[in-house]
């Protein structure tokens, strides 16, 4: 069953470094499709794909920017309010830039390669918060 309260999707986050590299690639055909892409987005202006950085260089794709992969391990409501403003802001807050990536069961942050262990402190911390808030607000 989805978590949807705000509060609960934080506390439940469970932020999950995965192993890996990745790259957002563009593909000006937007029929490109890899079986080894995380996604694919098609735009007016083609397809991107996140690719493993392996898999990304092998096919020519511009390798500079290297993402590494963070998943909130709870299964968020599609339809829940205030979770990616939650991370999105807190990561901000520590200037970590991110891009947000929703699926049907789980949430995926790429951030900079570089930036990964401090954006897994950050959202870890905000976890910590929403569970103590949680067992500080009065029951009803």
């Amino acid at each position: 069953m989805p978590i949807s309260e705000t509060n609960a999707m934080i506390a439940g986050m469970t932020p999950k470094l995965q192993p890996g590299r990745w790259v957002y690639c563009h593909s000006a055909d937007a029929t490109e499709v890899s079986p080894d892409a995380f996604a694919l987005i098609r735009e007016k202006e083609g397809a991107t794909l996140i690719l493993p950085y392996d898999a990304a260089k092998s096919a020519g794709h511009d390798v500079r920017v290297v993402m590494a992969l963070i998943t909130l391990d709870i299964y968020s409501d599609l339809e829940g309010v205030g979770l990616t403003a939650a991370v999105a802001s807190t990561l901000a807050k520590n200037d970590i830039s991110c891009n947000v990536v929703a699926a049907y069961h789980h949430d995926h942050i790429f951030v900079a390669e570089g930036d990964a262990d401090r954006a897994l402190m950050a959202l870890t911390a905000l976890q910590q918060t929403a569970q103590t808030d949680a067992k500080n607000r009065p029951q009803t």
